[in-house]
């Protein structure tokens, strides 16, 4: 049982990249919090990324998959759980065209698992963090943004998963009364993100003076915002947020990829000839453009974190942090992105 002068949360993937900041963000900034961690701990799950807080009494790490209905609801009457906060997902899209499986196993099952613990346990709030992408892409030379209203229209086997978890969680506050709210994010970037995304990927690359893949013309476009800014607009949404909304959250930073690897390589003193162009990906979006003034309004919500200082802050991270990186570029990883890379040029 926990401490019951704490509000204990569950959350799921809290040992990846967006995961395990918010869990130690949400550690420093709440002291009444007492969060129960659970983590499949795959490929891009790292209990390295948690090493801060291995110590910390008000959390809990338990090694599980989320699609374990049994012991989800085991965890939550154990330790007097009042809400999830569910992050967990196979996010990679690249990925995802090469095998859905995986993503429609965590990324749907997994939301429909946890969900039907939060209908029967009659949980506070629940939580879903998605993804813009589930909206499908925008012209280049547009101004359109997306808003909670624009129709889903996924265009990838990792975004329509997503989708789909998001009409589950829909269906199940429709249905159940479950006190379920989506957040859907924009591009995020920061310390300790798996690098098989864009700007580590970029990052590590250019520390190494290798040559830096971009997809075709790389002037597809996204909406970058930090992790940080993600997980307070999160918590938000956990507190504030009106079950059965949807707010999307971005910090109307747009730049497309070659104007990223390019910032990158100038920060790091490299020129630009080890940009190499490689064949497109299969279905590319084109952009991605966030309207946030929903969750501003009703949340309480700003970015804080400007994209220069973040990425600057990024780049020394991951500079300053040479066994994080080891570690994670070993094994199967490595020998993933060497045949993809290959097969690309």
């Amino acid at each position: 049982m926990s401490d019951p002068g704490l509000r204990t949360i569950l959350v799921s993937g809290g040992a990846g990249f967006i995961g395990s900041a918010f869990v130690m963000q949400m550690l420093a900034s709440h002291s009444n919090l007492h969060i129960i961690n659970v983590d499949a701990l795959t490929y891009a799950g790292n209990l390295e990324n948690l090493q801060s807080i291995e110590n910390e009494p008000r959390h809990v790490f338990i090694h599980a998959e989320i699609q374990n209905t049994e012991l989800m609801h085991r965890l939550c009457e154990q330790y007097d759980v009042e809400g999830i906060i569910n992050i967990a997902a196979e996010s990679h899209v690249d990925r995802s065209i090469q095998d859905a499986s995986p993503f429609i196993d965590t990324n749907v099952q997994g939301t429909v698992s946890l969900l039907t613990v939060a209908r029967d346990v009659k949980l506070k709030k629940f939580v879903q963090v998605s993804t813009d992408e589930v909206y499908g892409t925008l012209e280049l030379d547009s101004k359109d943004l997306f808003t909670e209203s624009t129709p889903l229209a996924p265009n990838s086997p990792y975004s329509a998963s997503k989708a789909s978890a998001d009409m589950f969680v829909r269906a199940f506050h429709h249905t159940h009364d479950v006190p379920a709210v989506i957040t859907r994010c924009s591009n995020n970037y920061g310390p300790r993100q798996f690098p098989e995304k864009l700007i580590p990927l970029m990052i590590l690359n250019a520390m190494e003076s290798k040559s830096l893949p971009v997809y075709g013309d790389g002037l597809n476009v996204r909406d970058w915002i930090h992790v940080n800014d993600h997980c307070d607009a999160i918590y938000r949404a956990y507190e504030h947020g009106t079950p059965g909304e949807v707010y999307n959250i971005g910090s109307e930073n747009e730049c497309n990829n070659l104007q990223i690897v390019k910032s990158i390589l100038s920060i790091l003193g490299k020129t630009e000839d080890l940009i190499q162009f490689v064949k497109d990906r299969p279905g590319h979006d084109q952009r991605y453009a966030i309207d946030a003034s929903k969750a501003k309004k009703e949340l309480g919500w700003m970015p804080r974190i400007t994209f220069e200082h973040g990425l600057r802050e990024t780049i020394e991270w991951y500079q300053n942090h040479p066994e994080w990186c080891e570690h994670v570029l070993s094994g199967k990883y490595r020998d993933y992105y060497s045949q993809q890379y290959h097969r690309e040029r």
